[in-house]
């Protein structure tokens, strides 16, 4: 998946919050210790609560003892539309200024820590330098993805022309706040059959989509289920950080699948959907009834198929299990890698100082040369080299050859025989939807399940998002794109819910639009960050977006024609104007496809500008 990439040499962050047992009622409702998850009762109804009824956040401030309170700055350090990062006790907070209103917030973004001082401000939001996610300054929350917490929003008073802010301790250090979530309600046991929601796939769209049906107050069962032995976590993470640990990488923790009643079914497999009877039927035979069904399942890597392909240590990277293999397998020793996209990029990258040797095997002349053009291209193979990185290019992998069943030679069509003691492979992925191939639910020749604009199948009460999923896209004329992003399946996820439960979640949430220049790819290479930047210009119809990074060739442009009008969501748009402090602007920002960044950049002149 492209998009979400980590900052160069990666600091082990802990991402899940786990509050101290007697604070933590105080951020999530209880389960009560009801019997089991699984004996929730799905009886076809969503209990929204009104909005007398509906429970309050819980006060940021719970008493005195608690609480900071201090003069951080003078009300003429800060000009309208800057942002400054103030000390307040022993932490700190994020200062903004914004038509003569002070605000202050959490000064990290929840995803994985940026901060947000570095980021843009624009529009009563502020944007992280690293992925992209909004908040709203005036009140923390979370507007654009990636990530699933908000800010905490603290307290701001002037007195004699100095500005005082008051914060929660505990909230000055955990720099995040979860939304309030409704809980399962009705438990019964002996109803582990039926379930109100089903999502099929526990990544990045069906958490979220999870997660927003119980902000919005959902209170029936939610069951999701995925291959993985693991909870949700974040898997593009691992080809930046192969030595991550699972506790690292958790999306959540266990105590708040818990806490809001929401069941993950681990190495669970659907075979297949019977959208007659609303049954999913599981490997092991286990039917699972349901009244909606969302499917997530993501994609599948391709693998090679070339003689020797079953032999040992060869690895797509789709699990934390793999990653950590691949290091251990390589340190020290000799790593193949095949294919120069982002993945097989960001591998190669961070196995230059572990591993012995590191060769790059691609069919391309030149690495992202369908997503970054040949001259971008070449800088960065240049870059790869001068850190030891040999590229074998135009050939691809005809043997894979073992010895004592584990690999150690790669033999390339080009004849060169490459030593290898471990390979991974990223060549591309395919829509993990064969499940689906005799249900009814529509597939395209490709594979993926088409939706419309609120996300649902040609089967009513089925719903589909993430990257087995095409979407009409506005300003493409409503043609159908596929947008394989982790910003674009935490945006899906929220639409999908709305659309499900009509009323006032449909009237809230809406699918976001995909601007060509939305998405932010990061790629971790060689110890530097790559990082996505717009030098924009509202009132003129052409982008220049630059390359400026110290390897690249100087003031390198892409001009990208956007006469496209874009109208805005419910997020914010995602074009606005880099921050001069920003330390690598680059090249281009993710869009639909590896197909479409090509036309949009290749053909200039065709119609809307794509």
């Amino acid at each position: 998946m492209g998009g979400c990439f980590s900052k160069p040499k990666p600091v082990e962050l802990k991402i899940e919050v786990v509050l101290p047992e007697k604070d933590r009622g105080k951020e999530e409702l209880s389960a009560g210790g009801k019997g089991s998850p699984r004996a929730y009762q799905g009886n076809g109804t969503a209990r929204h609560f009104h909005a007398e009824e509906r429970l309050p956040a819980p006060h940021p401030y719970p008493g005195a003892q608690d609480c900071l309170e201090a003069a951080v700055c003078h009300i003429k350090d800060l000009e309208n539309g800057q942002m400054r990062e103030v000390e307040l006790g022993w932490g700190k907070v994020l200062l903004v200024k914004d038509n003569g209103e002070f605000h202050a917030l959490g000064h990290k973004c929840p995803h994985y820590g940026a901060p947000l001082v570095k980021g843009v401000l624009s529009r009563g939001r502020v944007r992280c330098p690293w992925h992209g996610a909004c908040f709203n300054i005036s009140t923390g929350d979370l507007e654009d993805f990636p990530g699933l917490d908000s800010l905490h929003k603290f307290q701001v008073k002037i007195e004699k022309e100095k500005v005082y802010v008051r914060a929660s301790k505990q909230a000055l250090q955990l720099q995040r706040r979860t939304k309030v979530m409704a809980t399962c309600i009705s438990p019964s046991a002996g109803h582990s059959s039926s379930t109100n929601v089903l999502v099929v796939g526990a990544g990045a769209a069906g958490l979220v989509c999870a997660e927003t049906l119980r902000q919005e107050g959902f209170s029936d069962r939610i069951v999701l289920c995925t291959l993985d032995r693991h909870l949700p976590y974040d898997r593009p993470k691992l080809s930046k950080s192969l030595d991550a640990q699972l506790e690292q990488l958790a999306l959540r923790p266990k105590e708040f699948f818990r806490a809001h009643g929401i069941e993950v079914l681990t190495e669970a497999q659907v075979v297949t959907v019977d959208v007659r009877n609303k049954k999913a039927v599981f490997k092991d035979g286990f039917k699972l009834e349901y009244s909606k069904l969302l499917l997530a399942p993501g994609s599948s890597p391709k693998t090679l198929s070339c003689k020797g392909k079953d032999v040992e240590n060869v690895f797509t990277i789709r699990t934390p299990e793999d990653a950590n293999r691949v290091v251990r397998l390589a340190r020290g020793r000799n790593a193949v890698v095949v294919g120069a996209g982002f993945l097989g990029m960001e591998v190669a990258a961070y196995l230059t100082e572990k591993a012995h040797s590191v060769s790059v095997v691609e069919l391309e002349e030149t690495p992202f040369r369908r997503f970054l053009g040949e001259r971008v291209g070449r800088a960065l193979m240049k870059m790869f080299e001068s850190n030891r990185v040999k590229f074998y290019m135009q050939t691809e992998v005809s043997e894979l050859r073992a010895q004592d069943g584990k690999l150690k030679e790669v033999v390339l069509k080009s004849s060169k025989v490459l030593r290898a003691d471990v390979c991974v492979v990223g060549i591309g992925a395919v829509p993990a939807t064969g499940f689906l191939r005799q249900s009814g639910i529509g597939l395209d020749s490709r594979g993926f399940i088409p939706v419309n604009k609120m996300m649902q199948t040609n089967v009513p009460g089925v719903f589909a998002a993430g990257d087995a999923v095409t979407f009409p896209l506005a300003w493409r004329n409503n043609r159908k794109v596929n947008i394989p992003h982790w910003q674009m399946a935490h945006a899906q996820g929220t639409t999908s819910p709305a659309a499900a439960w009509g009323g006032r979640l449909s009237q809230s949430l809406s699918l976001p639009q995909a601007h060509p220049l939305s998405c932010w790819p990061w790629v971790l290479l060689t110890g530097s960050a790559i990082q996505g930047s717009v030098a924009a210009c509202p009132a003129s119809p052409m982008q220049v977006v630059k390359a400026a990074h110290r390897d690249l060739p100087s003031q390198t442009s892409v001009q990208c024609p956007l006469d496209i009008p874009f109208h805005e969501p419910q997020r914010p748009t995602s074009l606005v104007p880099p921050p001069a402090s920003l330390s690598f602007p680059f090249v281009l920002r993710d869009t639909c496809s590896a197909e479409f960044l090509t036309n949009l950049c290749s053909h200039p002149g065709r119609e809307r500008g794509v």
